[in-house]
């Protein structure tokens, strides 16, 4: 590890803030971009760096939203990896196709740059925590390069593949269980109010039966609650289940469960409820049968 471990996160969303926090904790002079001034004042006035990014930082987080993001934040008019100094290791975290994955790796090899395929999963509150899991791919030098980063913001790192591509292709099977269970918990959540059960019931009663899952547990209370304050957009799933969808297409692979959750996304974005808690997929199936969801609590 070096001596001044450098480092920027660049997208302080929700996962994003929560890296850069633990970053600063772990004691590492942090830089913090968002197009979000507020987010970026937020973060420098709890000890971020001011000022713009210097040109001998050891590693760049790209916590974004899509591969046109990443590719922008990288290579764009304003991109960072020309300014990065070669052997700075870029960690790419957003749920992209493992061949763009690919080439991202490729380009910054051509830069004399590192590039670590490491898309995230623990949702805000555990990368608040530092205690993220982190599916990675890369060079061993990228690991090496990257590890104090990691070390900072991750519970655990799956090494999956020493070049890009492994990383994102396990987080697209990560996003077509998370997509589909959360479609599944509203689903079944709305099926038993048809039959006389409340949301509070069935969260006291299935999660403690065969029929639960991590997203159950950890969505159902947002219904419960009548709060859809987004710890993830309903506007994430069209993306990441389209990119599971394509994977699959490229593969010859029929994935009809995920198309059918993708629907019920996409009929949530066009009720307007992209900006939502992704719990919100509820009110799709709510308002189907006219059924009348939990208030937020006073």
């Amino acid at each position: 590890m070096v001596q001044t471990y450098k480092t920027a996160v660049i997208g302080l969303g929700s996962m994003g803030y929560g890296m850069a926090q633990s970053c600063l904790r772990a004691g590492h002079p942090t830089w913090g971009i968002d197009i979000n001034a507020d987010a970026a004042s937020r973060f420098r006035a709890e000890g971020g760096q001011p000022g713009d990014l210097p040109d001998d930082l050891n590693a760049v987080a790209v916590v974004v939203l899509n591969a046109a993001q990443t590719e922008a934040v990288l290579f764009g008019a304003s991109g960072i990896a020309a300014r990065l100094a070669p052997g700075a290791v870029v960690v790419s975290c957003a749920t992209v196709a493992p061949a763009f994955a690919r080439e991202m790796e490729a380009r910054c090899a051509d830069l004399g740059l590192l590039y670590l395929d490491a898309p995230i999963s623990g949702g805000s509150a555990k990368a608040a925590l530092g205690a993220l899991s982190v599916m990675a791919a890369g060079s061993p030098d990228a690991f090496a390069a990257a590890r104090p980063l990691l070390d900072a913001c991750a519970e655990t790192v799956f090494e999956l593949g020493d070049k890009a591509g492994p990383g994102s292709a396990m987080k697209s099977v990560n996003q077509l269980l998370a997509g589909v269970h959360i479609a599944a918990m509203a689903e079944a959540m709305t099926f038993g109010m048809t039959q006389g059960i409340t949301p509070e019931k069935f969260l006291s009663v299935i999660r403690n039966c065969a029929g639960t899952s991590w997203m159950l547990e950890n969505r159902a209370p947002h219904i419960v609650d009548g709060d859809y304050s987004p710890k993830s957009q309903i506007n994430i799933w069209p993306k990441d289940l389209g990119i599971v969808l394509d994977v699959a297409k490229s593969a010859g692979f029929s994935a009809p469960i995920t198309a059918a959750a993708l629907q019920q996304y996409m009929v949530a974005v066009g009720m307007g409820l992209g900006p939502e808690d992704d719990a919100a997929i509820a009110k799709v199936y709510a308002r189907n049968v006219g059924l009348t969801l939990p208030k937020a609590k006073e």
